[in-house]
């Protein structure tokens, strides 16, 4: 089953877009596959999924580890959200710059998001159910955040109320109050 892959214009993310084989019984899809997704210029070695659900307007994010960054490849099982990455790599030529894709259980598309970028997402439908591998191990003591609606970045959430938020995302600083130090270093 082929995959298609579609660089953003942040490079390292990527938009990907696995074969779903529909019949009258349903679907299949192949989620992962090392080989294909190596050829797609994906050569992560995840060692831990999640899996999240969350209802209509809310926003998690935007999430980072600094001493070790992770990888995701992140899909939604059911319902649709609104997938972002921002580039928060000190040095980087994209820093403070940001890419997003609306993932859905109807499309079955994923986002790449590389190391040293924050994440985050607003749930679209009713319900949604999230699932992402991660290329290092979730560490609660290098868990880090960016304010959502930091207007340096300029993030354009859809959504016509405002987002539900954990008191954690309600207090998190904007990119230009975070110390260089407490940023991934662009390689």
């Amino acid at each position: 089953m082929p995959v298609k892959f579609e660089k953003t214009e942040i490079e390292g993310v990527v938009l990907c877009m696995p074969d779903v084989l529909r019949d009258s019984r349903g679907f299949f899809v192949e989620t992962f596959h090392a080989a294909k997704y190596a050829a797609g210029g994906i050569t992560c070695d995840f060692v831990q999924d999640n899996r999240s659900s969350s209802l209509k307007g809310v926003l998690r994010g935007l999430h980072y580890q600094l001493r070790k960054p992770q990888a995701k490849l992140v899909f939604c099982m059911k319902g649709e959200i609104f997938d972002v990455a921002v580039d928060i790599r000190r040095g980087s030529p994209t820093f403070g710059r940001w890419s997003a894709a609306v993932l859905s259980e109807g499309n079955q598309r994923q986002l790449f998001i590389p190391p040293g970028f924050a994440h985050g997402f607003r749930v679209l439908s009713d319900v949604a159910e999230i699932f992402y591998k991660c290329s290092a191990f979730y560490d609660q003591t290098d868990d880090r955040g960016l304010r959502w609606d930091d207007q340096d970045i300029g993030i354009v959430w859809p959504g016509e109320t405002p987002p539900v938020l954990s008191e954690k995302d309600k207090v998190q600083p904007l990119l230009k109050d975070v110390p260089v130090e407490m940023l991934p270093e662009f390689k």
